[in-house]
């Protein structure tokens, strides 16, 4: 499945891995949970603790596919790289 048919789906789980001053710089996701990649360890519960789809993003995709990368090891499946925000956000701007 892929990450728009997902998005399409409207049963997901946006996980922003950006730090919070990009978040005031570029801009949010209402609906994501902002945990930045460098807390993604620490958090590791409260993303496991999330039902359905889990779609990582950030400012390129580079760092939501170190969390994919974090969470493949971790054994945890039902997770997808959904890349950069603008990527993501105009995504869901045009479903």
């Amino acid at each position: 499945m892929s990450v728009e048919e997902i998005l399409k789906s409207g049963k997901y789980h946006l996980i922003d891995v950006r730090e919070p001053m990009e978040l005031e710089m570029d801009g949010e996701i209402e609906s994501a949970v902002n945990i930045p990649l460098g807390e993604l360890e620490d958090r590791k519960q409260e993303v496991e603790q999330l039902d359905g789809p889990k779609i990582f993003f950030c400012r390129s995709g580079n760092r939501s596919g170190k969390a994919l990368e974090f969470f493949k090891s971790e054994n945890m499946s039902d997770i997808y790289n959904g890349g950069g925000y603008s990527d993501v956000k105009h995504t869901l701007e045009n479903l």
